[in-house]
């Protein structure tokens, strides 16, 4: 536990300290929202009890969490090219609480600023009710914890940050489009509407809507269920890929091509 707290620590010190990752985070998605919810403002078959800018506030908070994930997840990637993965990995201290502490600070840092997204919605004429509000910052929590422990699988796999950067364009960005954030699954072609509903984040934004009083089509129990379910599996994922007692190929490969040391008398 002292090892945990003292890389949790250690990450919210990080982040705070970069203020252009959190703005980052958050002014893109915000100027997503906006160029969007113009584009889109004469749609009127949405499938959905929501004007088209009330509807693209779960998917920009989302989108907000998940880009503070990709953060979190590049950071374990500059830990390893700056040495300390190395050092933290032969000390003492569990493996378990490397993940830990940056799926904890990510999750913290990430639910904060999503929920910030989330308090735009009385302003644009919406109305949310304080349990309904905590139960959507309940939903981003889930989110983001289950995206952070996915990026840590992802980049304990890769060599760079340009690498990881490919594997965010390939994976974590078509899983966000394909999720019912930018149009209503009800209204969208049948095969894509297929894929969505085996997408996990569909189902975070789904229990996001129903907390919020969007009034979407799906159950949600089933939301809430599959939000929770995919939460777990991110953070195992994440937990056991950084706690086996391998090595990631970057920092192994050149342990492999070293050639032995000569014995000495």
């Amino acid at each position: 536990m002292s090892a945990l707290l003292g890389l949790f620590k250690r990450e919210m010190i990080r982040q705070v300290r970069q203020p252009t990752r959190i703005v980052a985070a958050v002014a893109t998605p915000a100027m997503i929202w906006v160029f969007f919810a113009a584009g889109f403002s004469g749609m009127t078959n949405l499938g959905v009890d929501a004007s088209m800018r009330v509807f693209l506030v779960p998917g920009v908070a989302s989108m907000t969490v998940l880009f503070a994930s990709i953060f979190g997840a590049i950071s374990l990637i500059q830990d390893r090219q700056d040495g300390f993965l190395r050092a933290a990995l032969v000390s003492p201290a569990p493996r378990a609480s490397i993940a830990g502490a940056k799926i904890a600070a990510g999750s913290l840092m990430a639910t904060l600023q999503g929920a910030i997204v989330l308090l735009t919605l009385p302003a644009i004429g919406h109305a949310v009710s304080v349990p309904g509000f905590l139960a959507a910052v309940g939903a981003l929590a889930c989110i983001s914890a289950g995206l952070i422990g996915l990026g840590l699988t992802l980049a304990w796999r890769v060599d760079s940050t340009q690498g990881y950067h490919g594997v965010m364009n390939t994976i974590l960005m078509p899983m966000w489009l394909l999720s019912g954030s930018v149009f209503p699954i009800a209204t969208a072609a049948g095969w894509l509407a297929l894929i969505a509903r085996f997408n996990p984040l569909t189902w975070g934004h789904e229990a996001m809507r129903h907390a919020l009083g969007m009034n979407p089509t799906s159950d949600p129990r089933i939301a809430w269920s599959v939000t929770i379910a995919a939460t777990v599996a991110g953070l195992l994922a994440g937990i056991s890929v950084i706690g086996r007692t391998g090595h990631p190929r970057s920092m192994t490969s050149k342990a492999r091509h070293r050639k032995p040391a000569p014995n000495t008398p």
